[in-house]
């Protein structure tokens, strides 16, 4: 089945029609899939709202394991922070 859809639908990761936005704190990075497409959605600062490609443009690693920063988006893996619109390093640690 993984083969076939490109993921394994067991894996506990919701699809992004499922993630409501109240369930997404302030300052949170949810995990979630756009069908078969990796996603983030996250609440900033602001109380904005973003879905962005779960990948750190530097090396590919998951922004859903990073966390919120103001109205930025940090990468765990180097601490790399993006903006969400246009998804540009706005500062390398």
């Amino acid at each position: 089945m993984v083969h076939e859809l490109g993921y394994d639908p067991d894996d506990g990761v919701p699809q992004l029609a499922e993630v409501r936005a109240i369930d997404v704190p302030v300052g949170r990075i949810i995990r979630a899939r756009d069908g078969v497409a990796d996603v983030a959605v996250a609440r900033l600062e602001s109380g904005r709202v973003v879905v962005v490609e779960d990948t750190c443009p530097h090396d590919g690693g998951r922004i859903s394991d990073g966390f919120v920063a103001g109205e930025r988006l940090v990468c765990s893996r180097h601490g790399w922070e993006l903006e969400p619109c246009g998804r540009t390093c706005t500062r390398v640690r």
